[in-house]
This record gives structure tokens, sequence and C-alpha cells, in this order.
């Protein structure tokens, strides 16, 4: 997504392939800093207790928001339409219009069951103290395979929409339509990537573009320029392009479902677990979406401080209390210490209290917008993939 201000920025970004990667982080900065003027949460005085459970579905040119709100008003109107315009859906042809659609916002308050757990008047042992806004477990997960501390599959997989987001914007690839999506397949050694055996790319054109075109195309500028200079590919790599033949119908339009079911592609492409729960349309009172946060920003200090080679956190909590119920780590068999010392030092380094996670993440922010697409993992502009708490683990468990 981006506005004209990205547009001239990617029109002027040089071809060569081996700067791919510096292209993408140019263009996805600029893009990130485009998007954050309109953030929805920047309407809203410092997030007050903005509890948003949002459910976005479509329906051939409607769009309804369906929100929980408290103390605070958004143009729903005006920030629906300009996020539609930015993906790039400004063409009744792709069967969503930003200018000629409908939108509907169904607006009330959050439960007041809900509400007296998490702000702290509930149950008389927990008053006065921020309890979780849901009950559930949520995971964290990082490895030392990539420079993200993400697993290689995920990370290629966001880096080839990218960069074609990069072609599509800057019209070096003209029939692309805004709807793409990509899956690739990593072959191990044990836990370490020695060739990419499957990459598939589906991405919307225009009507009439040869199928053999799309294919070479596709393959040739997005995603060899993307992969070759890691040296994975080979003779044997399978490419599916379009693999339906066409794709032509695409965006809401085509296939369309509720907020909050692309659960894997935003965390780490099915590498590590998930406690189920998804992540946009919440505030940060949702253990969710902030307990997940926290859940990476452990695990990946704790494999960037060398303590192991792969690490994953699990937390658990119970709605209107105010700790975790359950924290574990796991290391699969990589730590260089117990696993036990790591677990009580996550317990003494990081406050996992809803409101500590808050606090230490910064997360009554308008930041959330970045996180729409390629992941809410593994890019450093985010609070919590910090590794400023190195020092700290390895002094700990001495």
């Amino acid at each position: 997504m981006a506005g004209d201000k990205s547009i001239t920025q990617i029109q002027n970004i040089s071809k060569s392939t081996t700067n791919v990667e510096t292209q993408i982080k140019q263009t996805v900065q600029q893009i990130n800093v485009d998007l954050s003027k309109i953030d929805m949460t920047s309407a809203v005085d410092s997030f007050k207790q903005m509890e948003d459970v949002s459910k976005a579905a479509n329906f051939d040119g409607f769009i309804a928001k369906i929100v929980q709100l408290q103390h605070t008003f958004v143009d729903f109107q005006k920030t629906v339409r300009d996020v539609v315009k930015n993906i790039g859906y400004t063409n009744p042809a792709y069967g969503l219009d930003f200018n000629c659609m409908a939108v509907m916002d169904m607006i009330h308050s959050q439960s007041p069951d809900i509400c007296q757990g998490v702000s702290g008047k509930g149950l008389k042992k927990y008053r006065g103290r921020q309890g979780a806004g849901d009950q559930g477990m949520m995971f964290g997960f990082a490895c030392n395979e990539t420079k993200e501390f993400m697993p290689m599959p995920i990370i290629l997989a966001h880096k080839i929409m990218m960069y074609a987001a990069i072609l599509r914007k800057n019209k070096t690839i003209k029939w692309l339509r805004p709807d793409a999506k990509s899956q690739v397949t990593v072959e191990y050694e044990g836990y370490k990537p020695v060739r990419i055996d499957t990459v598939v790319v589906s991405h919307q054109h225009d009507p009439g573009i040869a199928y053999k075109e799309i294919e070479s195309v596709i393959i040739q500028k997005i995603i060899k320029p993307v992969l070759e200079p890691l040296g994975l590919l080979d003779k044997k790599t399978r490419y599916f392009i379009n693999p339906t033949g066409r794709f032509e119908v695409g965006g809401p339009s085509g296939d369309t479902g509720l907020t909050g079911r692309k659960i894997i592609v935003d965390t780490y492409g099915g590498m590590g677990r998930h406690g189920g729960g998804s992540f946009s349309g919440k505030d940060p009172t949702k253990v969710d979406r902030s307990a997940a946060y926290m859940a990476r920003y452990i695990a990946k200090n704790i494999v960037a401080a060398g303590l192991a080679e792969r690490c994953e956190i699990q937390l658990a909590y119970a709605i209107g209390v105010p700790f975790p119920v359950s924290v574990m780590v796991d290391t699969f068999g990589t730590s260089k210490v117990p696993e036990e010392r790591i677990e009580t030092a996550v317990k003494y380094i990081f406050d996992l209290s809803p409101a500590g996670i808050i606090k230490a993440l910064d997360l009554r922010r308008p930041i959330y917008r970045k996180t729409a697409t390629y992941g809410h993992f593994g890019r450093s502009d985010f609070p919590w993939e910090k590794t400023d708490k190195i020092e700290e683990l390895r002094k700990a468990i001495k």
C-alpha cells in the first residue's frame, strides 16, 4: 500500500537485482511513513481504552466495519476509503473501488462484563490491577536461520510479495493488479536450510495477458531477483505460478472472509505453534495480540543472546486476571544452558502482566497499520523486534 509520495519514491529505485533487499527495505519504510498519516488510531486521544474487536467483511463493493469502541471517534468512511485506495483498488473493474463502494459503521460500547475485568474493577482480589482482556494461550518463536531471527520460508514469501508490490506500483509490470500471495518451501537438514524446493506465487492480473508471459515475468522479474542471491535455487526447484491458469478476479470480490483468518502468515508460516487467536482489530488489552508480541520479544532476545538456536515462548492468561497463568520455554534441544534457568531468567526480567506488556512495548500508539501486510514479525520497526535484553539475560543465567 502506498500513496503518491511512495510511488514517486519507488519510481526512482534502481532496477539492479543485486539491490532487491535494499529496494524492499527502503520502499516498505516509505510506505509505512505515508500510511501512518492515516492510521485509524491516530484519531484517538492516547488510544483511550479503544477496544476494537473489528470484523471486516466485503460483499461486491460493500464493506462493513463492525467495531467496539469506548470514549472515542474515528472517521471510518475516510479511513476505509483511504486504505482501499492505497492498496490499489481504484477501478470498478477490480471488483472493489474506493470511490463508489459502500461503507457501513456498526459501533457500540464494549461489554461491561469484560471492561470491569480489564479496568481492574472486577473481582475484589484483583481490584485496581489491569486484567487480561481474554483467556487463551499465546506463542512467540525465534530461530537463528535468518538475520531477522525468523524461519526462512515465511521471510522469503514476504519478500517476494514486497518486491512484487514495488514492480506493480512503479508500473514496471503494468498488468499486475493488487491481489497476490506467495508460498516458499525450503528443504532442511536438521534445522539448517539447504535448498529452496518450491515457490508458489499467485498474482492477480489484467485480462488478456497470455499465461506464458505471466509465468515467465513472475519467475524472472519477481522471484529470482529476490531468491537467487541466497544460492538456494537449483535446477530441481519447482515454480507454480497462478496454478489455476487465470487470476483476473481478485481481492475482496473474488475471495473474502472475516478479519483474523490469516494467523499463520501473520506469524511464523506454521514453523512455530499458534494459540488460535488473531491479532488484527484488537487493542493491546487483548492478550491474543499483546502477549504474542511479548512472547516473540522474549524468544528473539534469547536467540540473539546466543542462549539457544531456536526458542518458543508460551504464555497463557485468564480473562480479568492481572498475571499469566502459565509461562513455558522450549528450545527444541538447542539451548546452551538448562531451559529451567532460561525460564527463571524470563520471569525475573520481563513483566508479563497485561499492563506490564503494554508499558514495556509501548503499545498504546498508532503503530498497527504496518502489520496489515507482510506479517507482524521480522521487521525492525516494531517494538517487539528489539534485542535490548541480551545482556540482562546473559547475566541472569550465570
